[in-house]
Parts: structure tokens; sequence; C-alpha cells
């Protein structure tokens, strides 16, 4: 993907990626600790991960063009580096998110059910499972927020190092 209104694509994709990622994250969060959460909002964030999972390759896809189009510095080849995972970051989400949400599906399916008559795979009335649960999406988030954060800091760098003055320019000060 090369450019969006005239603009390069991935400057535009990625203030999708920055928002919506580490609001996907903090919704896994919410959603594996707090039951009406979870009611209520562990489908839809299933769907909002999904969309990052497939918005993140073609953010990068446009990260590529770009880079192929502005000179190559070590400061871009840390992005690009750190850009990578960010695939990961998503993935891990929306894996965490759709056990959250399958474990409320089996919940919500058995809770008329008499024991045993209904199958489920992921404990859904466990604790223990559940504790767990809520232990590894705080730190798939974190991580998620985290690695948001360190590409983002290191694509601003890349971009703005060296390209602007720390001096009012003259003429343009208010």
């Amino acid at each position: 993907m090369g450019t969006i209104n005239g603009l390069p694509a991935h400057l535009l994709l990625v203030h999708a990626i920055v928002v919506l990622l580490p609001l996907a994250a903090f919704l896994l969060v919410l959603t594996a600790w707090w039951p009406a959460a979870r009611r209520r909002v562990a489908g839809p964030n299933v769907i909002l991960s999904t969309a990052m999972l497939v918005l993140v390759p073609v953010t990068m896809d446009a990260g590529q063009w770009l880079q192929d189009r502005v000179g190559d510095t070590p400061l871009l080849q840390d992005h690009t580096e750190l850009g990578d995972t960010a695939l990961y970051a998503a993935l891990a989400v929306t894996v965490a998110a759709l056990v959250v949400w399958w474990r409320h599906r089996e919940s919500v399916r058995i809770a008329g059910a008499s024991p045993g008559s209904r199958r489920t795979f992921l404990a859904p009335r466990n604790t223990a499972v559940t504790i767990v649960v809520g232990v590894v999406a705080a730190i798939v988030a974190g991580a998620a927020i985290y690695d948001v954060y360190l590409i983002g800091d290191s694509g601003a760098r890349a971009s703005w190092t060296g390209n602007y003055s720390t001096t009012v320019i003259e003429g343009d000060a208010d």
C-alpha cells in the first residue's frame, strides 16, 4: 500500500495501531478480570483484536513501501526491527481475547444445563484457571502496550531526529 490522499499510508495507518491495539489490550485485561465487562465486551474485543491482527501486516507493508522511498538510517533500521514485533503482540492479544471470550461462551452455555451434560474445554467455572487466564491476559496486554510504545518511540526518533530546530525560527513565534 502506497499512499492515502497523497500521504504515505503508513503515517495514517500507524495511528490506528497506536490507539486500537492498546485499547484491545486494555479491554483484554478488563474482560479477563471483571465478569460484567466480560459479558458485554469480550465478543467485541475479539473483533477488535482480530481487526488489529489484520491491520498490523497492512501497516507493516505500508511501512516497507515508505522505507524504500526514504534514506536508510540506523534509527530507521531500529524502527523496522521493532515494528516486526507488532505482529506478535497483536497475535498474543487476539489469542488471549479469544480464550477469554470462549471461556465466557462456555460458561453461558452450561449455566442452565445439568452438570456433565456439556463438554467444556477451558474450564469456565474453575477459579484457578480464571486467575491464570487473568494473569496471562495482564502480561500479554502489558507487553503489547509496551511494544507499541517502543515501536512508536523509535518511529518518532527515526522521523524527527535532526529534522527540526530546537529554537524558534524568526517570524514564527506568537
